[in-house]
């Protein structure tokens, strides 16, 4: 297949959703530490009761690796091409069910964080790449929707399958099998099936200084070399361009979010006497909402524009957060929920989509990269922050409120720093 003349999802059907796959799969590599392992933290791992920081730590080094491995990503992808990265990945997570099937201590869990955050970051941000490589400005947003729902129902469904198989045979030796069969055929595939897109990226280039491109031409950063250097483009996007920081810091404090809900979700459930299977549920409740939404949410954005959904999707989300304390039973943490994963749903995709647009073809995988390191960064920020604040607290509720607020504060700032990207609806002049 010419690349240059085969843009779009429909032209590459058969890679994009070669690529979902993939994305299916490393969300279930995720999901199976999110229910089970910090639910039985005490009592399967030694963390002692009511070490809100020990609890944290796991999802502290998960964010500061995968951060850090979002950034390199970017910039490998560049010169060694995105399948390459997209094996290295997962060839770095074949030993992570092992180490929690053996493990003595929660050091061991820690241990085996660090090199989920290694293959989060590898693996999630080529799937990404990969498919903006493949498709058309125009569908960006749906694009990105769809990949991002891809991830996040795997993530919800390994919540719920590994709760049950725990509750069948064992916390170990349910995620020793469920992680073994997800992380060999993920390999396998990525192996077989993925074409190598880097192609596609550089025939988008040629095709960029087209009369027709020029004439919906979005508003880049000024000031950019053609070929910038990782420092270069590391500053433009944290501080240089205005639009772009607000959109990193956004990704940061939404992930407080997603700490929230790996850390101190199932711990919370379970303090109220919610059962494995149940916290399986209701966590999923949350991350089904957001994977099935992005579907509308995604496309929606490449008719509406993504600024006004990414800002009301930061408020709504908080929100969701609020409510989880404020009520009891399965009903009301459901529906909190559900609100969360809306709100989420509505920013997810459309960030990334917002960077996509007004990062230059040449340096999109390193902005996309950094982009995604500040995100998940956020992980690491995020725990530590709640881990401060329920310490503080002396409970789980008040990193509740510190996460709800923090979404508010961030919103805000998104949405007075930002403004629309999409090259139709806000085109240079």
């Amino acid at each position: 297949m010419n690349p240059a003349a085969a843009f779009g999802i429909r032209a590459n059907l058969g890679q994009v959703l070669h690529q979902l796959l993939q994305v299916l799969l490393v969300g279930m590599t995720i999901g199976m530490m999110r229910n089970v392992v910090p639910a039985l933290a005490e009592t399967e791992f030694g963390v002692p009761r009511g070490s809100f920081m020990l609890l944290v730590a796991f999802v502290v080094a998960f964010g500061f690796v995968k951060g850090a491995m979002n950034f390199v990503a970017g910039r490998l992808a560049e010169r060694i091409g995105r399948k390459q990265v997209l094996l290295a990945g997962w060839l770095v997570a074949v030993p992570i069910p092992p180490l929690v099937y053996f493990a003595p201590s929660w050091d061991w869990i820690v241990a085996a964080t660090v090199l989920l955050g290694v293959n989060q970051g590898l693996t999630w941000s080529m799937t990404q790449t990969a498919k903006l490589d493949l498709t058309r400005a125009d569908q960006r947003g749906l694009v990105i929707g769809l990949n991002e729902f891809a991830g996040y129902v795997g993530l919800a469904i390994a919540g719920v399958v590994t709760g049950y198989a725990a509750s069948l045979w064992g916390p170990r030796e349910g995620l020793l099998w469920f992680g073994a069969a997800v992380i060999g055929l993920a390999t396998l595939l990525a192996w077989l099936g993925v074409a190598e897109t880097l192609p596609w990226a550089q025939a988008e280039v040629k095709r960029h200084a087209t009369p027709t491109a020029q004439s919906l031409r979005p508003r880049y950063p000024i000031g950019v070399s053609e070929q910038p250097t990782t420092r270069e483009v590391f500053a433009l996007m944290s501080w240089r361009d205005r639009r772009m920081a607000a959109l990193c810091q956004a990704g940061l404090v939404e992930k407080f979010v997603d700490a929230l809900v790996w850390a101190f979700w199932p711990v919370y459930l379970h303090q109220q006497g919610v059962g494995l299977p149940g916290i399986g549920w209701i966590v999923g409740v949350y991350g089904f909402t957001w994977g099935a939404a992005q579907f509308v949410t995604g496309k929606l954005s490449d008719r509406l524009g993504r600024h006004q959904l990414n800002a009301w999707g930061m408020w709504i989300c908080g929100a969701g957060v609020a409510l989880m304390p404020l009520g009891s039973g399965a009903g009301w943490w459901s529906a909190s929920a559900a609100v969360a994963g809306l709100g989420m749903a509505m920013l997810y995709p459309n960030l990334s989509a917002a960077v996509a647009d007004i990062a230059h073809p040449n340096w999109r995988a390193s902005a996309i990269g950094i982009y995604r390191f500040w995100r998940d960064l956020g992980y690491g920020i995020g725990a530590l922050g709640l881990g401060a604040a329920a310490a503080l607290g002396g409970q789980l509720e008040s990193a509740f409120w510190f996460v709800a607020v923090a979404m508010l504060v961030s919103g805000a700032v998104l949405y007075c720093w930002g403004e629309e990207t999409h090259p139709r609806l806000n085109p240079a002049t």
